[in-house]
């Protein structure tokens, strides 16, 4: 990793149920195994409470710690309220990495990947006229234009347009190396 470069961020949206999630864990998957640092960002509107009532980290906060850091020997939790706009804090958080994937955000202008299933209960895409839209994931007929499309299990070349379009700048690990972060 390159460490005086910019992570580039690309977005992974669809409708609720459209497999987003699945496509993002392959993607990780595929992207990590080839040596990139991939850090991922996952936008929910359900306000998220790691720091419970009375634990220790609660009670720091609480105190008027600005941040309460939690550490063990492999991982770290940060627990700060942070009212920065979303990209900010891909950047300020994630800037270790090669790339970011972030699962929705749908109306950040950047890049993005569509996934759109035809057993999903959706009628249509959301983002077929979305001049950021970069490439389309489906099993459907529906192809966007000059938009790069992928079916779904098609990973491999999805991870091959990630790599050239958005990871040329940063260097590859060794295969040591990149087993080394898979664990």
């Amino acid at each position: 990793m390159n460490s005086k470069k910019t992570p580039r961020v690309v977005l992974i949206v669809g409708k609720s149920n459209s497999g987003k999630t699945t496509l993002m864990e392959k993607l990780i998957r595929e992207l990590s195994s080839r040596g990139f640092h991939v850090g991922s960002v996952k936008h929910t509107h359900h306000n998220l409470n790691f720091d419970k009532k009375g634990k220790d980290s609660w009670r720091h906060k609480n105190a008027g710690a600005v941040a309460s850091l939690i550490v063990t020997d492999t991982k770290v939790a940060l627990v700060k309220e942070d009212t920065r706009p979303d990209e900010e804090k891909f950047f300020h958080y994630l800037g270790d990495t090669d790339l970011i994937l972030a699962e929705g955000f749908k109306t950040l202008s950047l890049p993005k990947i569509e996934v759109f299933r035809k057993n999903s209960p959706h009628e249509a895409p959301l983002c077929l006229e979305d001049p950021n839209l970069v490439a389309f994931v489906t099993d459907t007929d529906i192809r966007p234009g000059k938009k790069n499309c992928f079916g779904l299990e098609d990973i491999n070349s999805l991870a091959d347009f990630l790599e050239h379009h958005f990871l040329a700048s940063f260097s590859r690990k060794s295969p040591h190396q990149a087993r080394a972060l898979n664990g």
